[in-house]
């Protein structure tokens, strides 16, 4: 999954750089098709891909995380 990531990235920058380059009728939709394949294909495989063996819990605010943060500051304080 790294490397279709990868492989994507590279198409959707290829795309908008080409979009950019190239002086064609086509071009807006060359960055415009690079655009929505980055934001509704590329950068969720790749969230995906980062958070799927984690645990959502440690990342939320709950009373005992916040806690543990309180504790911590103390610590560092001293």
């Amino acid at each position: 999954m790294k490397y279709a990531i990868i492989i994507i990235f590279i198409l959707v920058f290829a795309s908008i750089i080409t979009g950019f380059v190239l002086d064609t009728p086509y071009s807006q939709k060359l960055i415009g098709f690079g655009v929505m394949g980055l934001f509704f294909i590329a950068f969720p495989l790749f969230a995906y891909y980062r958070w799927k063996d984690k645990n959502i819990k440690d990342y939320m605010l709950t009373k005992e995380n916040l806690e543990e943060m309180r504790k911590s500051q103390k610590d560092n304080r001293l």
